[in-house]
Formats: structure tokens, C-alpha cells, sequence
């Protein structure tokens, strides 16, 4: 697998979860050995604690090509048995994808207040398309990341 240094994967996780088993759980998604902050290893990855629903902070740095981000935090989720919350592809600072437990990715919106000790994040729920949050300037309908479905909006056909 070839790895480039074209920025990080940031993710929070649900629960508080040590270092060594979200290391652990990336290096079977990705194959690969995954080590702490050691100068000159091929992957490095951060793991460290705030407050909220997702206090579990996870830097992934020199990140490998050819891989989707949301695969393998897919494949994290599943391993840790926990959510992941990866960024999404609007600009929207509420907006994100929500790999579940069970392998799943959907659009979700979390309300984010910075402290001291890192971003908490709160409040997930579906991305729908009538959240306040969706009319945001860099709006939801332009993501590849679809809002899902409800009663008042069914999806098209």
C-alpha cells in the first residue's frame, strides 16, 4: 500500500477508548502496522481525549493513496464496535459522515463547542434536509452525502 503525506483524517469516536486498541483496530482496517507519534514511521496516528458523545480524537497523519477515508473508518467503527464521526465533503462545520457500528455511513449534523481540551461534539442526528443546520451557505443537497429521507421529504425516485 502506497502512503503520501496529503494532510490528515481527523475522527472522533463514541466512548473513551485507549490509544492502543483504536491503533490496533486501524492497523486490521488498513493492513498495515500503525504506530503512535514515533518520528519516521510509515503511519502515524494520535489518539487523545475530550468531552461530548465522541470523546475519543483519532489523527491519522501520512495517510495512505488509494484508500476511501470513510472505508476504513467504516471498518474502524465495525471493529471498535463504537461510531466514528469523519468529516464530510461540504464546508458546513456542523455537517459530517457517521460510519455506525454496523458498517453503515450516513450524513449526520453535531453541535461542536470548542474547549480547553478539544472539540466536543453532541446532538448527532440525521441529516434530512430540513435542520436548520442544512441551510447552511455550503448547503447538504451538494454533497455526494445525500440528506436521507423523512416522511415530510421522501427521497426521489
Amino acid at each position: 500500500m502506497e502512503y503520501m503525506a496529503d494532510g490528515p483524517w481527523n475522527w472522533c469516536v463514541a466512548g473513551r477508548w485507549e490509544p492502543d486498541r483504536v491503533m490496533g483496530a486501524l492497523a486490521g482496517a488498513l493492513e498495515r502496522p500503525v504506530h503512535g507519534m514515533i518520528p519516521g514511521a510509515d503511519l502515524l496516528c494520535d489518539v487523545y481525549h475530550a468531552g461530548g458523545d465522541f470523546p475519543t480524537l483519532v489523527d491519522v497523519y501520512v495517510t495512505p493513496a488509494g484508500v476511501a477515508e470513510e472505508t476504513i473508518a467504516s471498518a474502524v467503527a465495525v471493529r471498535l464496535g463504537a461510531a466514528v464521526l469523519l468529516p464530510d465533503d461540504t464546508l458546513n462545520p456542523s455537517r459530517y459522515v457517521l460510519a455506525e457500528p454496523d458498517g453503515s455511513l450516513r450524513a449526520v449534523h453535531v453541535d461542536e463547542v470548542e474547549t480547553d481540551d478539544g472539540p466536543e461534539r453532541r446532538n448527532v442526528r440525521p441529516c434530512t434536509g430540513a435542520d436548520p443546520a442544512c441551510a447552511a451557505p455550503a448547503g447538504c443537497d451538494r454533497s455526494r452525502w445525500k440528506p436521507g429521507p423523512t416522511p415530510e421529504r421522501p427521497a426521489a425516485a
